[in-house]
């Protein structure tokens, strides 16, 4: 069974001459037929591609030639994240039918190692959620329980590789978009620091947030993965230009003399069974000899009224190419130019884009700029001196991903409020810009995965790795019954 291999195992496999990628493709194939009908993890499969590009992998293996050690796995990559000639939708009705002229850098970086796109997968609309129910396709479903979200925005990359139906995913992360669905999921997701890795061809959602990440079955996996897309990019203005120091084959699993900080504010209203599992994990790095300090993060409180004045702010700028004129969905109603606009964006996008888009328009406009955005920015720059705080302290930081495990499906659907403090304890390390990783660290009495949430200062992503490598190594594996 291929498709049950991680990304690391499918490369030595395919090194050894053990598996071509044809079987890997058609394993994937095969398992993502029986499976995607009840997990709805993809938007996009095209199988004849797949094939077809597994198949110039074997070619080029078979003539001898120098490859990467990763030319022709499979992976599967949000639908976001822009692919030439394969359709990128951000699961909304008002880009359904778009392709795009042009790769992604990260897709680039994919294709230069021939690695291959498995298909494209479910997310939020435009990456606008906590729970991928807001995609026009349909919400994806969790692997470990179906009746309960993957959660979001990136539902779809996560629920792939728990269900076996990925290697390892791309996903986006603008406010814990990686490493919540993770946690849901119970797989790892890393978001880097923000400027390492390109957001080129990412389709924006909120510019100084977003941030390219990565999903795989272990730390490893995830890691490596994430070493193929890493690095500067001339065409992102926000790129840093400095050396990939990620390395997966450099973990030691040693945390002795590590300080670790444990912020009292982040275990505040926490499921028991979540909290008691992470504490359990703390305790069990203390013994193999990190040190544990306990620490503040005062202005965690207002993350979340930050985090949604600025995110809806830049939606709001960033979304407004989408009028119906020149690309995307337009309205069969319109009768001039203002009713163009007007339906087209109206019946082309979802309740909770349009509901963000208000709000930042309304946080924008004139007389209210100064009251709500620009206190934001300031808000913003008190998180930031939080972090710096807490790592002239500390290495690395570490609490839950998640204040609760995956939710029933509609549980939180007429509560916007509801659903934004979902993203209570990871939103701050995107307003940071700081890397953080979730990883499994066991199910909760229900069998839903719990996640641990480790995060780290700027370009230290080599640290906080090291450290869940560590974990992962006291933790017994996981897997959905599917």
């Amino acid at each position: 069974m291929l498709y049950r291999k991680g990304f690391l195992e499918l490369s030595e496999l395919l090194s050894g001459k053990k598996a071509s990628s044809r079987e890997i493709a058609e394993s994937f194939i095969k398992k993502i037929k029986e499976t995607d009908t009840k997990i709805n993890a993809y938007i996009t499969f095209d199988e004849k591609r797949l094939l077809k590009e597994a198949e110039f992998s074997d070619s080029r293996r078979s003539s001898n030639r120098e490859l990467s050690p990763f030319d022709g796995i499979p992976v599967a990559i949000k639908d976001n994240i822009n692919t030439s000639g394969i359709r990128t939708t951000c699961a909304s009705k008002i880009l359904e039918n778009f392709v795009p002229p042009f790769n992604a850098t990260v897709y680039d970086k994919l294709l230069a190692k021939g690695i291959i796109a498995l298909g494209k997968t479910n997310m939020d609309e435009f990456a606008m959620g906590s729970s991928t129910e807001n995609s026009c396709f349909g919400p994806a479903k969790n692997p470990y329980d179906i009746s309960r979200v993957t959660g979001g925005s990136s539902g779809g990359s996560a629920a792939a590789v728990a269900a076996f139906m990925a290697p390892a995913s791309l996903g986006s992360d603008t406010g814990g978009s990686i490493r919540q669905p993770a946690a849901f999921c119970g797989v790892t997701g890393i978001k880097p620091t923000y400027g390492r890795v390109s957001r080129n061809g990412l389709v924006a959602f909120a510019s100084s947030l977003d941030q390219i990440g990565t999903f795989g079955r272990n730390v490893k996996d995830a890691t490596t993965l994430l070493q193929v897309i890493a690095g500067y990019d001339n065409r992102d203005s926000t790129s840093i230009n400095r050396n990939i120091d990620i390395n997966a084959e450099q973990f030691t699993d040693n945390v002795k003399g590590i300080k670790i900080g444990i912020p009292d504010e982040y275990f505040q209203g926490i499921n028991r069974e979540i909290s008691e599992r992470i504490e359990q994990k703390i305790k069990e790095l203390e013994t193999l000899g990190a040190t544990i300090k306990s620490i503040s993060l005062k202005y965690t409180e207002y993350a979340i009224p930050v985090y949604y004045l600025i995110a809806t702010a830049e939606a709001s700028s960033n979304l407004a190419r989408y009028d119906g004129v020149r690309y995307g969905f337009r309205s069969p109603d319109a009768t001039d130019l203002s009713s163009l606009y007007l339906k087209s964006r109206s019946q082309g996008l979802g309740k909770e884009v349009k509901r963000r888009i208000i709000l930042g328009t309304f946080s924008l406009s004139s007389g209210y700029y100064d009251a709500y955005y620009l206190k934001a920015l300031k808000g913003r720059t008190l998180i930031i001196n939080d972090f710096k705080n807490a790592f002239s302290q500390v290495d690395a930081i570490i609490s839950p991903v998640t204040t609760m495990s995956a939710f029933v499906i509609g549980e939180m659907s007429n509560d916007p409020l509801q659903m934004y403090m979902t993203d209570i304890l990871t939103i701050s390390a995107n307003l940071a810009g700081i890397p953080a990783i979730s990883i499994p660290v066991g199910l909760d009495s229900n069998g839903l995965p719990i996640g641990m949430q480790i995060m780290g200062n700027h370009f230290e992503e080599q640290k906080i790795l090291n450290i869940a490598s560590a974990v992962e190594s006291t933790c017994d594996e996981i897997s959905p019954c599917i």
